[in-house]
């Protein structure tokens, strides 16, 4: 995997943490990455 630098609001990296700190992921990039997924397929299946 590669290592990027990204930006977020602070409302953004509370909840992500909120998500990490309740246990249904185990750390921020696990997040970002899930989030991210889903994101992709929903922009790819739209514009196909």
């Amino acid at each position: 995997m590669k290592i990027i630098t990204v930006k977020l609001p602070e409302q953004f990296l509370e909840s992500i943490d909120e998500l990490v700190n309740t246990g249904r992921y185990t750390n921020r990039s696990e997040v970002i990455r899930a989030a991210l997924g889903d994101f992709i397929r929903k922009e790819l299946w739209i514009s196909e």
